[in-house]
């Protein structure tokens, strides 16, 4: 039994150092997303910055490891042998469960899931020693912290109405002072926004970054014998109202002599604030679980006692985390910060959600989305009839976004915000924070940093009518999946620990297997994502300004269509020949990806036009039949592809040896025709688009043909509607594929002259010179 526990030991270091690399790709979304998306700073600063932040956050964190020992639940109710399962039980959940919200690209809250990990596993522990004691169940209270959970519920409800409400009311009013050409106000304008920037930031790094620090129990002769916390707490206005005049000032100096531009200051400043804070008070999250299992195991080794007769009372204790543990920690956060590309992904997913334009959408809309939106202009109506119309005319005159000419293929180098508003988004995210921290409000750093940046969002109207829907609906997914996370963790690691308790020395390799396997599985479908959205295959928008320069363009686009569209129909009549469900779900998967992409050209069509010349009109029309036939490709491999999907998932009989063999045969002929056609287009040979189009009728003449041996056979022979109907289906499907195929080919013969340069669009103004 001693081994088991010395396992369980190593297990949670092991399992502190993994926690520490997917927390940290979780939650760098709170520090990172306004430095990245205003692009105001470069990306080497931001990283080295926020780099800073987290190692002297995590130097000191010792004093808030005290949440894991006591916070919620009481330790002196139970034993060694409880306490190391409800820990084993907390750690494996939160690993999982915060890798799979990496993996899918959303952030939630660290600090939420500890707690609820550590309440559910606390929860199955109390409730198994209450049975066996034959207690009653409202004997759980005794053992468990029930205020610090229902802080933390306020808290979650609090910090999405309130960070969302105030983070879209601050910068409504900053737009509406500074409107977008911001850097060519007068200097005391952006001095005093400097002023109240930094100064909300830097009192924001006292009070959450070092204010729940074992530092800020110190006293000095300079605070009158208090706290460095106490001082914090009692002097707030007259800590803020110095640093607002101080901070002004610097700032009007700075502007007006050594040329800074204050708003990359008050980014920079924002960033190292909110990594030091993260650090400083999240740490506890990932390692303070493990280190608290340490200590338990420490003070158990030595007693000589039984586990289950070793009170676990100590740690209510105050006991002092070594500094070494701390600094590498810290270097693991700061590695991970580094080189982790699931924090990326979920960085990815709020700067999407608050940037400036349209784009593809992730996040579909639904029937809430749609509610808040039309409500939204309601009230927007509704504002438009009381205020005068010069009001509402000077108001919008501030909001009007500067217009800069760069192509649609362009734009992802554009900020996805200007700097004012991931100032705002910073500052408003530290006043809150540090609020709450001063009146012990347990707000997430996750929720309120997010839910500013989606406010301030709203009311610098980035979300305009043809992206809201999808914008809201994102929100809501994100604020779905933090009370998900609540419920997941309390259920998962109460279930885990039932399992552990039910035997300890069998249920402990078995599950750190699991999770490993499940990290493992995680970890390559990322990887495997991450390659098809950087695939070579993928379909690119056309910029070209002449019928014959888009021709150019699109025919890499037509070879990876042809290319895939031939893979997709071969993989689809296999996966019926072998009745191979798990081949015709991946198929499906494919066509999707495919239309996807075509739907996504076809998006493009506006901007296309957009740049194009008078002369070059003709361009367009070309451009936009060839995107018709290619969707109507991708419609009728999907179709294909979906029937063939759902005849093998509904155990439908398998299709007869005559037609499995005639639908390979028109497999071969296509694939013959799909390659030819790939050839053609990947070596730029239009010529030889005529030689395949002398062969339609060839083909369509096969398929017709098979078309009337199924009719001969339904007369004489076939006796399953089921069958014949996904045969006919089939081969129809398929003529309309070819005709469709056809088109396109007949498009660019006609409209093909070598004879003709192509023609581009210039992609800078200043080249025409």
């Amino acid at each position: 039994m001693d081994n088991i526990y010395l396992l369980m030991i190593i297990a949670l270091a092991v399992l502190a150092i993994a926690d520490l690399v997917v927390g940290v790709s979780n939650d760098a979304v709170n520090f990172l997303n306004s430095a990245i998306g205003s692009k105001g700073v470069s990306f080497k600063t931001i990283m080295i910055v926020a780099s800073v932040g987290v190692a002297v956050g995590a130097v000191f964190s010792s004093g808030m490891m005290e949440v894991a020992r006591k916070g919620i639940f009481n330790p002196h109710e139970f034993m060694f042998n409880e306490i190391m399962i409800i820990f084993m039980a907390v750690m494996i959940t939160d690993i999982l469960l915060l890798d799979f919200f990496n993996t899918v690209g959303m952030p939630t809250s660290t600090t939420v899931s500890i707690v609820f990990e550590l309440l559910g596993a606390s929860v199955a522990m109390a409730l198994i020693k209450i049975g066996h004691n034959e207690g009653t169940f409202t004997d759980v209270v005794n053992y468990i912290n029930t205020s610090k959970a229902s802080e933390i519920i306020f808290g979650i409800l609090l910090s999405v109405v309130v960070a969302f409400s105030v983070g879209a009311a601050v910068q409504w009013v900053a737009r509406l002072l500074l409107s977008y050409n911001f850097e060519k106000k007068a200097n005391w304008v952006g001095a005093l926004f400097g002023g109240m920037a930094i100064t909300s930031i830097t009192y924001f790094i006292f009070m959450k970054g070092i204010g729940g620090t074992a530092f800020a129990k110190q006293s000095f002769a300079i605070t009158g014998g208090a706290t460095i916390k106490e001082f914090l707490e009692t002097q707030v206005a007259l800590i803020i109202l110095c640093s607002l005049i101080v901070w002004s000032l610097i700032s009007f100096a700075l502007i007006n002599y050594a040329k800074v531009n204050i708003y990359k200051l008050i980014i920079i400043i924002g960033t190292f604030a909110l990594a030091l804070a993260f650090a400083g008070n999240d740490l506890v999250n990932f390692i303070g679980v493990p280190i608290a299992g340490w200590q338990s195991y420490n003070a158990w080794a030595g007693s000589g006692i039984a586990p289950e007769a070793f009170s676990m009372g100590f740690l209510a204790d105050k006991v002092p985390t070594p500094t070494i543990l701390l600094v590498i920690a810290g270097f693991i956060m700061v590695a991970t910060l580094w080189f982790s590309k699931k924090a990326k992904s979920v960085t990815e997913t709020e700067i999407n959600l608050s940037r400036e334009g349209d784009g593809k959408e992730r996040f579909q809309p639904n029937f809430l989305s749609r509610g808040f939106v039309r409500l939204a202009l309601g009230i927007s109506q509704m504002s438009s009839y009381i205020l005068p119309n010069t009001w509402q005319a000077k108001i919008d005159k501030q909001f009007e976004k500067p217009v800069i000419n760069l192509a649609k293929s362009k734009t992802h180098e554009l900020p996805a915000f200007d700097m004012v508003r991931a100032a705002v988004n910073l500052m408003v995210a530290a006043i809150l924070i540090s609020l709450a921290t001063s009146m012990k409000l347990p707000l997430s750093t996750t929720y309120v940093t997010f839910m500013v940046a989606m406010g301030s969002s709203l009311a610098d109207r980035a979300w305009g009518a043809e992206s809201a829907v999808y914008r809201v609906a994102g929100v809501l997914n994100v604020i779905g999946g933090w009370f998900f996370t609540a419920i997941i963790a309390f259920v998962a690691a109460a279930v885990i620990a039932y399992l552990l308790n039910w035997n300890v020395d069998v249920m402990v390799p078995v599950l750190l297997l699991v999770a490993a396997l499940l990290l493992v599985r995680n970890y390559i479908s990322h990887r495997e994502k991450t390659k098809e959205a950087k695939a070579e295959d993928s379909l690119t928008k056309a910029e070209s300004s002449s019928i014959q320069g888009v021709i150019h363009e699109s025919a890499k686009n037509i070879a990876n269509v042809v290319k895939r569209g031939n893979k997709i129909y071969t993989n689809a009549i296999n996966g019926l020949a072998k009745q191979d469900l798990a081949l015709l779900k991946k198929n499906k998967k494919q066509i999707v990806k495919l239309s996807s992409e075509v739907d996504e050209l076809r998006d493009n069509i506006f901007y296309f036009i957009k740049n194009l010349d008078e002369s070059s009109l003709g361009a367009s029309n070309f451009y936009i039949h060839i995107l018709g036939y290619l969707q109507d490709m991708t419609q009728s491999l999907e179709y294909i592809t979906k029937v063939s999907h759902k005849h093998v998932q509904n155990n439908h009989k398998k299709l007869k040896f005559n037609q499995i063999k005639e639908l390979k045969e028109v497999d071969e002929r296509f694939e013959t025709f799909f390659n030819n056609t790939q050839k053609a287009f990947n070596s730029s040979s239009f010529e030889e688009i005529g030689l395949i189009l002398g062969r339609k009728q060839e083909i369509l003449g096969l398929v017709t043909s098979k078309i009337q041996k199924q009719v001969e056979r339904t007369r004489t022979e076939e006796s399953s509607p089921k069958n014949t109907t996904l045969y006919f289906s089939l081969l129809l499907e398929t003529k309309d594929l070819l005709n469709a195929t056809m088109n396109l080919l007949e498009e660019y013969h006609n409209a093909h002259d070598a004879s003709v340069k192509p023609a581009t669009l210039l992609q800078n103004p200043t080249e025409s010179k």
